[in-house]
């Protein structure tokens, strides 16, 4: 068993996950997508929980190395790099006919109630979001393209709040434009 196999079950169940749900997303699937044999799945993992832990990982791992691409080119405002942020997962939901919305908040909804560990580790798939917030937000703070007293922490999260609750609505209109509402109230009115 290599961890190549394991990286295979983990991105098929991801892609899978997300399309349909934890818990519309049975192991036979996962294990088809990722064209492996049934057993191999717990020489990975002990259960489906587990399972769905390490894709949470996965998200949040995508999620850093997008955000890193992005938000750290000091060569451009903070705010411009925000910007593009944000246009490129406009242009990923466009692209899958607005449905998907975030893996993280998707299971955020349909899990956090149900798993003490899955809620811990969506706690910290969220916190990793407003931190890459924060991390911009100081950045713009200090060269003056927001006030000096925002309150960059605060802002963060309820930008990452903000961009999933406009996800929801965008997933259930099949169009951008809750996306289109929250960019202009947070670049037009709060961040302005």
């Amino acid at each position: 068993m290599s961890e190549e196999t394991k990286q295979r079950i983990i991105e098929a169940g991801a892609d899978l996950i997300h399309r349909q749900g934890f818990n519309n997303t049975g192991l036979k699937d996962i294990l088809k997508a990722a064209d492996v044999p049934k057993g191999s799945f717990y020489f990975y993992f002990d259960n489906k929980e587990a399972f769905g832990i390490e894709v949470l990982e996965y998200y949040s791992q995508r999620f850093r190395l997008i955000a890193e691409d992005i938000l750290k080119d000091d060569s451009r405002p903070a705010l411009d790099r925000l910007k593009d942020f944000f246009e490129a997962f406009l242009k990923y939901f466009e692209s899958h006919g607005y449905s998907r919305g975030c893996p993280v908040g998707n299971l955020a909804q349909e899990m956090s109630d149900l798993s003490g560990p899955f809620r811990a580790r969506l706690e910290k798939s969220l916190d990793g979001m407003s931190n890459a917030f924060v991390y911009i937000l100081t950045e713009a703070q200090n060269n003056g393209e927001v006030p000096a007293d925002m309150d960059i922490r605060e802002t963060a999260i309820f930008m990452v709040e903000a961009s999933h609750g406009a996800t929801i609505r965008m997933k259930a209109t099949k169009s951008p434009e809750p996306l289109h509402i929250f960019h202009k109230f947070v670049f037009n009115k709060i961040l302005k």
